[in-house]
């Protein structure tokens, strides 16, 4: 067991600590190189998702050493140096961190965390960088689709027992927290992260007494202030409900509540409402849980349900209908000489073909809505004239367009400078409130559970130019190896020639110039050799073509 349980330095994968090993070894431990955490694809079919997990990102950054048990452990493996272990003891981050701030909207492709650093610390700290962010934006991108789809209602996180291990149990609340669910019902994220704990009772609560109405009354007695009754553990219809409203009354309760947990929740709502209504007590409220997501809420709401608040549980913990968000972290460039070097990874998928360079994100936004209009990636010292800007489709780039009358805000914040913290924490509140205000700048559109608004994130035309220029690079050398390949038959021949006319020459000079057959081998070499020469310029040409 870990002594430090606050120490996630070993938190890695083991090639990220063997390459480590081999950059020291080859003497490239100070070599700075360019690192981007972006994502692929929004989970959902979404238009857009939410960034989460910066703050612990900065605390494992902050926290970032290897223990004398950790140099132990790795010794143990004998897969490391001792210089390499000795470099360690030391080891810390000392580059620089840029990255979203918790709370933003972001999209495919894009920036969301940029790491500039010695190789080595850069590559060490890529597995938990990902599984931080990957994890939270996950989670808030979820939550806040169902939160959305609540439409005001009050959503309380209900999974504590579903998501993967206690640390999703605890971070996953605080991530939907900032989408803006209204409390959890996991104790530690509001001992933690003040995300307020909710619950009242389960249906074992209720079975333990001798009667559902003992149970209630029992409850009331030592909560009156915070009333939630849990009415389907028998029949919601013919006890939960009637049961509730002889308490409420029998106490005289002003406040108060009841959960419904199964059966058809649209239906059970409506009628439970009536019932309430009729007895006299209009301020009880009706909370709906059992599986819930953003579109069974969509398809209740839509259905006329009577109800107040909702509790989701395993659907938002986990995103079950898409557990996986898809970001990854890729070298962009390598500083040679002073100079920052642009890489880029080349795939047959073009979907993980990879922005090269260090890269900063403008967003765009209507001066007459404040809406946002467009992403634009560009190189980190480029400048966008707040006039008027011409963004284009980077796949098809004919689709272009002139935007004017816009603001422009940087997306990507500074985090860390020199390995030195430089970036004011904002508190959990904060973060929730900027996430309201930042999706109020997104158009409904972008927004849609289904078939959303395709939102323009696009490269400035320098960066364009970069990248193209390395595929075009590489596509040249694609073709010659390509074009070498179909001429290897043709240099065979040329081989095969200049040894069949070198064997002539011989043979001829033991002849004499009269003898019959000595006409016939010059006549041989001059065909042999006009056929390789003709051959011999024919591979010339395709290599000058295939370079071009």
């Amino acid at each position: 067991m870990l002594k430090d349980l606050n120490n996630y330095t070993t938190l890695t994968d083991f090639y990220e600590l063997t390459m480590a090993n081999g950059y020291y070894e080859l003497g490239m431990k100070d070599k700075i190189v360019y690192f981007d955490m972006f994502y692929r694809m929004n989970p959902n079919n979404a238009g857009f998702s939410v960034c989460a997990g910066l703050k612990q990102l900065i605390e494992y950054i902050e926290n970032l050493h290897f223990s004398s048990e950790d140099i132990e452990y790795l010794r143990k493996q004998g897969s490391f140096s001792e210089g390499f272990l000795e470099y360690l003891k030391d080891f810390h981050f000392t580059g620089d961190i840029y990255a979203v701030e918790e709370g933003n909207f972001i999209f495919p492709n894009e920036p969301i965390v940029t790491v500039k650093a010695p190789i080595i610390e850069a590559q060490i700290i890529e597995t938990f960088l990902l599984l931080t962010i990957n994890h939270q934006s996950l989670i808030a991108s979820k939550a806040e689709r169902i939160v959305r789809a609540a439409a005001g209602r009050s959503v309380m996180e209900f999974g504590a027992r579903r998501p993967q291990g206690a640390s999703a149990a605890i971070l996953g609340p605080r991530a939907a927290y900032i989408a803006g669910v209204s409390g959890t019902s996991c104790v530690t994220c509001d001992e933690w992260f003040g995300v307020k704990a909710l619950g009242t009772m389960a249906h074992s609560w209720v079975q333990a007494f001798t009667s559902e109405y003992e149970a209630f009354k029992a409850y009331v007695k030592l909560y009156p202030d915070n009333v939630v009754l849990l009415v389907d553990t028998y029949n919601v219809l013919k006890s939960g409900v009637p049961n509730a409203i002889k308490v409420i009354k029998e106490f005289n309760l002003e406040k108060a509540a009841v959960r419904i947990d199964s059966g058809d929740i649209a239906y059970l709502s409506k009628l439970a409402r009536k019932m309430f209504d009729e007895a006299g007590l209009p301020f009880v409220k009706i909370c709906a849980s059992n599986s819930l997501d953003e579109y069974l809420i969509t398809e209740l709401q839509n259905q006329g349900a009577c109800i107040d608040s909702y509790g989701v549980g395993e659907r938002l913990i986990t995103s079950k209908s898409n557990p996986v968000f898809d970001g990854v972290y890729k070298l962009a460039a390598i500083v040679e000489n002073g100079e920052i070097v642009p890489k880029m990874k080349i795939s047959e998928n073009e979907g993980k073909i990879t922005n090269p360079h260090f890269k900063k994100v403008y967003r765009l936004f209507s001066k007459d809505t404040n809406m946002a209009l467009a992403d634009v990636i560009c190189l980190h010292d480029e400048v966008i004239d707040s006039e008027e800007y011409e963004i284009f489709d980077p796949r098809f780039t004919w689709k272009r367009k002139n935007l004017t009358n816009f603001y422009v805000e940087e997306l990507q914040k500074p985090i860390f400078k020199d390995g030195k913290l430089v970036y004011q924490i904002p508190s959990l509140e904060e973060s929730r409130k900027f996430c309201k205000y930042s999706l109020s700048r997104l158009w409904d559109e972008v927004k849609r559970f289904d078939n959303p608004h395709g939102y323009y994130v696009d490269l400035s035309q320098k960066l364009w130019d970069i990248k193209n220029s390395l595929l075009q690079k590489r596509n040249k050398w694609r073709r010659l190896i390509s074009m070498m390949d179909k001429l290897s038959e043709k240099l065979s021949v040329v081989k095969s020639n200049a040894s069949e006319i070198a064997k002539l020459v011989e043979e001829l000079s033991k002849k004499n110039v009269n003898d019959p057959d000595y006409k016939l081998g010059v006549d041989e070499i001059a065909r042999l050799s006009r056929v390789t020469y003709d051959l011999a310029m024919e591979v010339n040409d395709a290599i000058v073509n295939a370079e071009k």
